[in-house]
């Protein structure tokens, strides 16, 4: 770890003093969905080494000024739990991890205590019938998706409620970390609140993700949607969160390519060259490409990547009064955990000179993601702490497509967030 006086502490308890007094800063429980795969158990070895000062806070922008002078939950403070529609422990997943080169093995070996404990609160969550052809599925998980949606969300309601109870924690943080769900037609429904409450009531099939955010509204557990999936991105979500006083951010993290885009975008917009096409190519292994060979999982997935660029640039896709901007995605087994695009951008400059650009991003995308969910667990306790409901708009720079916001930009972005926090730490 450096030893600059401008690094953050490698300690989760060493944390700059702050004057904000959002009320009480006890232990918070962080429920992940999705919890024994990549990302999930990146998070878990991750906050474990930093508890125990094995690793130093490298990635986890809470750890660095100006956002570390908030009061933010210590990572010692955290309590692990989730649900999981499979049934391989969180060791393989661990294992594999290790042997793709992303978690260091003396880690995985000097806190797996702590591990064992995350393991032990992990609880069947919703198999999606569309999941159904997957390896390692729990028969357990399999009975729940065939539930009613009502008895769904009472069955996740109630894991929340006995964790919280059980560990005498004062808030439950759900983070949905599950792979990309099908696209589908969005519900009339969905528009309201007690609308969508009948239409729950009356067994209509609703998607995991939707039920899982219903949920944790309702139990007043602030929701944090990392995935494309719908989350609490309907009307009906939002207006609840709202109303019952529950924050909630989303959607889609923003860990690779699509932050490089949005920090370069701003930069030909700015020097008025104009962008003609900005063509990407993505591979990846692990169980989310596997998952993203599905043409309806992975419609959800280029939308959100592509909007981004778009609503920068300017235009739709295709459009002729735009730039024409693609995205594509392919599953390649042998690359595991790690991702690798590769963009083209072609641009005109002065005297109509056409000029093209090339990058090629490779990287792990748990490790890229993993300290973001942990900020997003921390600024989503936070919230809940000093009063703040439904969208967290200033955590827009974690997402793709960040709730009811539509700046992409990633140093305007940037600039809300140190914004909220400049707010914050001068009361």
């Amino acid at each position: 770890m450096p030893a600059s006086s401008d690094r953050p502490p490698s300690t989760a308890t060493g944390q700059a003093p702050s004057n904000l007094d959002p009320g009480s800063r006890g232990r918070t429980g962080l429920w992940l969905v999705g919890a024994r795969g990549a990302i999930s158990t990146c998070v878990a070895y991750g906050i474990a080494g930093i508890r125990h000062d094995l690793i130093p806070s490298v990635g986890l922008p809470s750890a660095y000024p100006p956002l570390s002078g908030l009061d933010l939950v210590s990572l010692d403070d955290f309590v692990l739990g989730g649900h999981d529609v499979c049934t391989r422990d969180l060791s393989a997943s661990a294992g594999e991890l290790v042997a793709a080169g992303i978690l260091p093995a003396d880690l995985v070996s000097m806190v797996r205590d702590d591990a064992a404990r995350f393991e032990a609160a992990i609880r069947p969550g919703i198999l999606d019938v569309a999941e159904t052809g997957f390896r390692d599925l729990d028969p357990r998980a399999a009975a729940l998706g065939s539930l009613a949606p009502a008895e769904q969300s009472a069955a996740i309601e109630a894991d929340l409620v006995a964790f919280r109870e059980e560990h005498d924690l004062d808030r439950v943080v759900v983070v949905y970390l599950a792979s990309t769900e099908a696209a589908v037609a969005r519900q009339e429904a969905w528009n309201s609140g007690p609308e969508f409450e009948k239409a729950v009531a009356a067994g209509v099939p609703q998607p995991a993700s939707l039920l899982y955010a219903y949920a944790a509204i309702r139990t007043g557990s602030p929701f944090v949607n990392f995935t494309p999936s719908i989350g609490a991105n309907v009307p009906a979500l939002m207006e609840m969160a709202a109303t019952l006083g529950v924050p909630i951010a989303g959607n889609d993290g923003k860990t690779g390519e699509t932050l490089v885009k949005t920090a370069l975008a701003p930069m030909f917009r700015a020097r008025a060259l104009q962008v003609l096409a900005w063509q990407g190519y993505n591979m990846l292994g692990n169980r989310d490409g596997e998952v993203l060979r599905n043409p309806s999982h992975k419609a959800a997935k280029l939308e959100s990547k592509d909007a981004a660029l778009r609503s920068i640039l300017g235009g739709a896709t295709g459009a002729t009064d735009g730039p024409h901007t693609q995205v594509s995605i392919d599953y390649v087994p042998s690359l595991g955990d790690w991702k690798t695009a590769w963009d083209f951008i072609h641009f005109e400059g002065f005297l109509g000179a056409k000029m093209s650009m090339q990058f090629t991003w490779s990287g792990c995308d748990s490790a890229l993601a993993a300290p973001l969910v942990i900020d997003l667990a921390r600024f989503a306790d936070l919230a809940a702490r000093s009063g703040e409901s439904g969208a967290l708009t200033h955590l827009g720079c974690y997402f793709k497509s960040p709730l009811q916001s539509r700046e992409h930009d990633f140093h305007r972005q940037m600039e809300a967030l140190y914004a909220y926090a400049q707010k914050h730490t001068a009361r």
